[in-house]
């Protein structure tokens, strides 16, 4: 893996602005939510193609992979944010993560389009009238917006369950309200007797609900978490290892390097640098 794909920061809000007639391509990971601060716009995709009026809201998933271009006649400015509800290991459940994962996959919810009188566009108006909209009340409320664009999605997710549950139907129930960083603390042992299975079952039941191993899941959810800790904190690299679930900093650099290429400390350095160099690595030309 490059270093430059290693950490973007989310929750972020940013702001960019097309002069007349010019053109962006839109290379956002996760998903991207754009409101339409002044100016007229489009949205370009072979499947979609969306007029942007000031006060509008774009929802765009990581695969449109679509451009914006401003109209020829007034400068397009936008305010976005971007959110990985992978990245949000603490809050979003494997259930919720797997829900956005659909959407993702879903013709129809690749790009969406909210009218400037909608609900989404006057909370994200809001949101870009306040002051310190890097502060946590600003991230909150970026992800309640992010969450209310699917509320009708939300509300019909749900599915009748079996009165008497299999194996694989206990793993998928538990996992679905299970948040990915609970895992850091959860041994094999602990979910074999939780499933009422053999270790052996398990392991199958687990790599084909889940995609991986236990422990290769494992170590993605610790590395994940290292990341932040190391992007967005002054945390000791020792009390990283910790908090990651890594019994030393020994260890956690021997995994970390063999994962990234270099060492954590490293690492922290050139994320630093490169959100300082580019702060806007969402949108590229």
């Amino acid at each position: 893996m490059k270093p430059k794909q290693l950490f973007e920061p989310h929750l972020v809000l940013n702001e960019i602005s097309l002069l007349p007639g010019s053109e962006l391509t839109l290379q956002a990971q996760g998903w991207c939510v754009l409101y339409v601060k002044s100016g007229v716009g489009y949205w370009l995709h072979p499947r979609s193609t969306y007029e942007l009026l000031p006060g509008s809201v774009l929802v765009s998933a990581e695969r449109a992979r679509g451009q914006l271009r401003a109209s020829q006649l007034t400068t397009l400015s936008l305010m976005f944010f971007r959110i990985e509800p992978e990245r949000l290991a603490g809050l979003v459940t494997w259930g919720e993560q797997q829900f956005f994962e659909r959407l993702a996959a879903q013709e129809r919810f690749v790009t969406r389009l909210f009218s400037e009188v909608s609900p989404p566009a006057l909370k994200f108006r809001a949101l870009c009238e306040k002051d310190q909209a890097q502060a946590l009340p600003a991230r909150i409320a970026m992800l309640q917006l992010f969450v209310e664009l699917f509320t009708d999605e939300w509300r019909t997710q749900g599915s009748v369950q079996p009165a008497v549950l299999d194996a694989k139907s206990r793993l998928v129930k538990l996992l679905s309200v299970t948040r990915p960083a609970e895992l850091l603390n959860l041994s094999f042992a602990d979910l074999v007797r939780e499933m009422r299975c053999t270790p052996r079952h398990l392991s199958r039941l687990f790599h084909e609900v889940v995609g991986m191993s236990f422990r290769e899941k494992q170590a993605q959810v610790r590395l994940a978490r290292a990341q932040e800790l190391l992007a967005t904190t002054e945390t000791k690299i020792v009390e990283v290892a910790l908090e990651s679930g890594y019994p030393s900093a020994c260890l956690f650099n021997l995994m970390f390097k063999k994962r990234f290429g270099m060492t954590p400390a490293k690492w922290r350095d050139y994320s630093r640098r490169a959100r300082t160099q580019h702060p806007l690595t969402l949108l590229k030309a």
